[in-house]
């Protein structure tokens, strides 16, 4: 896997996103909450994100386009280490949730801590399936 965030990466699909919110599971490293649904795609993608930062939080498009631009940043240097051996097709969303700006190592930071608790929290759901 390489460290990119391409077209095929990324979580358009209306039906979908509708369907993580209201079937998803999370896993939340404060600031960050990370919505996932394990899932199929027809091209073949293991993983597709979106991210989001809330306009009632912060009020301006630079603020909130800001942010997002460091997450998308976040997660593409991050992809390869955590999601290299994955077989399993999941869709992201990837929430800030914070009233503050932020820094680029303070979400590198916080995007590393929330994939290892993704990744603890299925490898326990695959051992106990309920």
């Amino acid at each position: 896997m390489q460290f990119k965030y391409g077209k095929k990466d990324k979580l358009k699909s209306k039906k979908l996103i509708e369907q993580l919110f209201s079937e998803g599971k999370s896993v939340t490293a404060y600031p960050l909450k990370l919505i996932y649904l394990k899932t199929e795609f027809e091209d073949d993608s293991i993983l597709k994100t979106g991210v989001s930062v809330s306009k009632r939080i912060h009020k301006t498009a630079v603020a909130r386009n800001r942010i997002k631009r460091l997450l998308r940043e976040a997660y593409r240097l991050n992809k390869p280490h955590y999601f290299n051996n994955s077989s399993t097709s999941y869709a992201f969303m990837i929430l800030y949730l914070s009233k503050d700006g932020t820094t680029f190592d303070d979400i590198d930071n916080k995007m590393k801590l929330l994939f290892e608790k993704f990744l603890n929290k299925t490898s326990k759901d695959e051992e106990n399936p309920t």
